[in-house]
């Protein structure tokens, strides 16, 4: 992949860009097979790789500049802006996407947000785009709601430029800090739910629910995960950190006892309205913490499946998937250092398989896969 800003010195986020691709694959399967070192592993599936380029359905832009010459981009650590409108990683859509915003910036007076003067209200700008309908989210993150008035007459200008605009919304953030998002989401349309859909399995994305970068490789991962859990033959499992509920939906069937168990409210709506679309009837999905649902639970399933973020499951749902013994347990991680450290803790489980899935080319970054078996 060629990329003007690398070459320029301007952005290096891809800091693996210079490295030949089968180089990069190589690079972490030996990576992660270092760590897994110590145990034995059935089955070493080969990596599974997507596009190397205009692969990301997702961008978390920073606003700088001024109102009249709005930036979207990055801050260098130490204040410099970075405008990315033009990064490869982002699909040809966004570009004109970018041109569009840029322009409706000054037309509605959102003064970029200056870190160093702690002044200006718009932050950030996140977008998303469904690969399968077109569709677009579009969330503003402001400061403070003194500007939400402009935004809201300026909404309509913009929706006529871009009409695959299906869901907007202002997300305040009033912390002067590097901090994405706050708590606080207002709606700005009266859709607030953008559908994607991989392997016909209908997924919905919120404004305050995490989704997937990759969409084809995330569609793969999602399918791996649902021949090996078939395979298997279970009646009953347990998803854990399950978002949107992508894993469990691919992996239940009809028959298919499934409990859904994540922390935010607006994932489990969303995993909530695909089931009732597949017609699930046998799906619970709970807006709880996991592992305090877990330890709680008096019901052991055939089958637990985990997707923790980065800090990994830790050593209290460890022990207690130990105590509780599943016969199987599916561990999804985009962190495979924290995912051994975890496996260690699991010693009464042997690794069948484990499959590592390049989520994001050009980095030291992926996502892997692994099935444990009790012994």
């Amino acid at each position: 992949m060629h990329c003007v800003l690398y070459t320029a010195g301007t952005c290096r986020s891809c800091q693996w860009l210079e490295k030949p691709y089968p180089q990069q694959l190589a690079d972490k399967q030996h990576h992660l097979q270092s760590l897994l070192a110590e145990r034995d592993v059935a089955h070493w599936l080969a990596p599974i790789a997507g596009e190397q380029s205009a692969f990301r359905n997702k961008a978390k832009m920073v606003v700088s500049g001024s109102v009249e010459r709005p930036l979207l981009g990055m801050l260098h650590r130490d204040g410099t802006p970075v405008d990315l409108s033009g990064c490869p990683l982002y699909p040809a859509s966004f570009a004109p996407m970018f041109a569009v915003l840029k322009s409706f910036i000054a037309r509605a007076g959102l003064t970029p947000y200056n870190v160093a003067r702690k002044r200006g209200e718009l932050k950030y700008l996140l977008l998303t785009e469904s690969t399968h309908s077109g569709g677009v989210m579009l969330r503003f993150v402001l400061r403070s709601e003194s500007k939400l008035a402009l935004l809201r007459a300026a909404l309509p200008w913009l929706q006529q430029q871009l009409p695959q605009l299906w869901v907007i919304s202002a997300n305040i953030q009033p912390v002067h800090m590097a901090i994405m998002e706050g708590e606080l989401e207002i709606p700005l349309t009266e859709q607030q739910a953008l559908e994607e859909q991989f392997n016909q399995v209908p997924l919905y994305i919120r404004p305050q629910s995490f989704f997937q970068t990759n969409p084809k490789v995330a569609a793969e991962l999602y399918a791996t995960a649902r021949d090996w859990v078939r395979a298997l033959g279970i009646e009953s499992m347990w998803d854990l950190f399950c978002g949107v509920g992508g894993f469990g939906l691919h992996c239940a069937q009809t028959d298919t006892r499934l409990t859904g168990i994540e922390i935010s409210a607006e994932a489990i709506a969303c995993a909530r309205q695909s089931a009732k679309t597949l017609g699930l009837q046998q799906v619970n999905f709970q807006a709880l913490d996991s592992t305090k649902f877990a330890t709680a639970e008096g019901s052991v399933p055939q089958l637990v499946l985990v997707n923790p973020p980065r800090r990994g499951i830790g050593k209290d749902l460890c022990d207690y998937l130990n105590q509780m013994a599943p016969g199987y347990i599916l561990y999804s991680s985009c962190n495979a250092e924290t995912m051994a450290k975890d496996i260690g803790m699991l010693p009464d489980y042997r690794i069948e398989r484990v499959q590592l899935f390049d989520m994001f080319p050009h980095t030291a970054h992926y996502e892997v896969l692994s099935l444990l078996v009790r012994h």
